[in-house]
């Protein structure tokens, strides 16, 4: 048997097998015999040119193979090709994404800087400006009130400035709290610095998110999100530790660096193109599109999808609180306001701010060993909820969060049982501890993160200022009524106030249930329109 060899690239295995048949087939070789011997019979004359193509068939030259072969290869170049651009244009689009996302959760680390910086540095500054127990309770607090008005007007100023220039903004007055708290000589200053720095960190916590939602593809859209809530855990659990080591005038300095690095990524980075197809900016949107997806990236088909339905929207530009509860957004409404809600009304502020009072509660002689490992343990679990947000999607990982908070406040609940009851005594703090950081761990992997993530991407752009201020205008009002109420209820009963806890996560459980979609590998426009049709 003669073995011909063909000059040509690697194949793959079906092509293989396909070239195969075409040479080996039984079926195609009797046809070529019969029609050999048709010939023969009809004229003598035609062998010798028959012979000669047979020898030219055994030396490659058969023009006839040639046109099997050459198409084929010519396809299998150019399906290599494809491969080898796409491959090339998702270096280029995760390159950009990448960097921007870094840059824009850094508003995240701050974010966690400011809300971590209060708790190390309580008994430095009253001994230092000796602020009474009321002064120094009214800077906690303050905090708060100034991200509720961020909050308010964070939208707004999103769709007015951009994106970017909402941050730029927010850094701002960050940096400008700071300062006044570094240099403050008595309550007055530092009261101010910290009611700016909490209005700074009021805006971020709504346009980080949805800047990353914006420029993310959809395929990495959930996990790059949950960088978000990464960055403030990170940067809440750094600013603990290092409150420990330096003075708190050095310690509000630290919290000025983030945002000078996001002024200066600022620069560096484009504008949400969906926001500059929202304000009529085409050639802008153009350019930022093609810079996040890579300069030979075909961006058409997400152009035009975008601005269809940016069109589809130009009649409604004009948004107003009372079109928040009209029927094609109410139930947007309901699942991020809802999603808020059962954030917070699970207790997550108030066994984060107490939980050192917590263990001391249950019977530890000292919180600090189940503080240390509270603050370890968030870190690493919200890398793992940040990995399986594109993979298993939004609403497993919100059930298994939610059904993991509940067993969390069940056990914690369970060992003061045993304690007011003094049944099984040398249990109750195992006990204890290991419901708060079951608490803990749960809630990091999928309450913490989900929520803001789904806010960012069910809004349409032109409610979405308006929209996000009052999901987290109700998640900062409900993070300021857990923390404010926290030690009242634990004064009433410490058992009630965990069953409390783990029967709203229940209800957070059937919540997602009955009411949250899916969002996982669809682009904003589709989620937003099968959510408002």
């Amino acid at each position: 048997m003669t073995c011909v060899y063909y000059s040509f690239k690697p194949l793959n295995f079906i092509q293989s097998v396909f070239l195969l048949l075409c040479f080996s087939s039984p079926h195609i070789c009797h046809i070529g015999e019969r029609e050999i011997e048709k010939r023969e019979r009809e004229r003598e004359g035609e062998r010798e040119m028959t012979i000669t193509n047979s020898r030219e068939i055994e030396n490659g030259g058969s023009k006839g193979i040639q046109d099997l072969e050459e198409p084929f290869l010519e396809h299998t170049n150019k399906v290599a090709e494809s491969e080898n651009e796409e491959t090339n244009k998702a270096s280029l689009s995760v390159g950009m994404v990448l960097f921007s996302t870094c840059v824009a959760v850094c508003g995240s680390f701050e974010f966690g800087s400011c809300v971590g910086y209060s708790a190390p540095a309580q008994s430095a500054i009253r001994e230092d400006l000796n602020l009474t127990l009321a002064q120094y309770s009214m800077f906690g607090s303050i905090v708060t009130i100034g991200a509720m008005i961020g909050a308010i007007t964070s939208g707004r100023i999103a769709d007015s400035i951009g994106r970017k220039g909402a941050m730029r903004m927010s850094a701002a007055f960050c940096i400008a709290g700071w300062l006044a708290v570094y240099l403050s000589l008595g309550a007055l200053l530092l009261d101010m610095g910290r009611f700016l720095t909490g209005y700074g960190i009021g805006i971020f916590s709504f346009v980080v998110p949805v800047f990353i939602a914006e420029i993310a593809p959809k395929n990495l859209r959930g996990g790059l999100t949950t960088l978000n809530q990464l960055m403030i855990v990170t940067g809440s659990s750094l600013a603990f530790l290092m409150g420990t080591v330096l003075s708190w005038r050095t310690l509000a300095i630290t919290g000025v660096v983030p945002c000078i690095v996001l002024l200066i990524g600022l620069f560096f980075i484009p504008e949400s193109p969906r926001w500059l197809a929202k304000v009529g900016r085409e050639k802008e949107f153009e350019v930022a599109l093609r810079r996040l997806r890579g300069k030979d990236a075909n961006v058409t088909e997400e152009a035009a999808e975008i601005m269809a339905y940016i069109q589809s929207l130009k009649d409604n530009s004009d948004a107003k609180l009372l079109d928040l509860f009209d029927s094609k957004y109410i139930r947007s409404v309901i699942i991020a306001v809802g999603l808020m809600i059962f954030q917070q009304i699970g207790g997550i502020n108030g066994v984060g701010f107490y939980a050192s009072q917590t263990f001391v509660a249950a019977g530890m002689s000292s919180g600090n060993v189940g503080t240390i490992a509270y603050a370890l343990i968030q870190v690493p679990i919200t890398v793992v909820g940040a990995l399986l947000m594109d993979r298993s999607g939004r609403r497993p990982l919100l059930m298994v969060s939610a059904t993991g908070t509940f067993l969390g406040c069940f056990l914690t609940g369970t060992a003061f049982l045993l304690e007011g009851q003094t049944l099984l005594l040398e249990w109750v703090p195992t006990l204890a501890v290991s419901g708060v950081l079951i608490y803990i761990a749960s809630f990091s992997i999928g309450m913490g993160a989900v929520p803001w993530v789904i806010m960012s991407e069910i809004f349409p752009i032109h409610i979405k200022g308006l929209a996000g201020s009052l999901v987290v205008l109700v998640n900062w009002l409900g993070a300021w009524a857990v923390s404010y109420t926290f030690n009242f209820l634990m004064s009433w009963s410490s058992t009630g106030t965990f069953f409390v806890f783990s029967g709203s996560c229940a209800l957070t459980a059937l919540f997602v249930a009955k009411v949250v979609p899916e969002t996982k590998g669809k682009t904003l426009e589709e989620i937003q329109s099968s959510i408002n049709s």
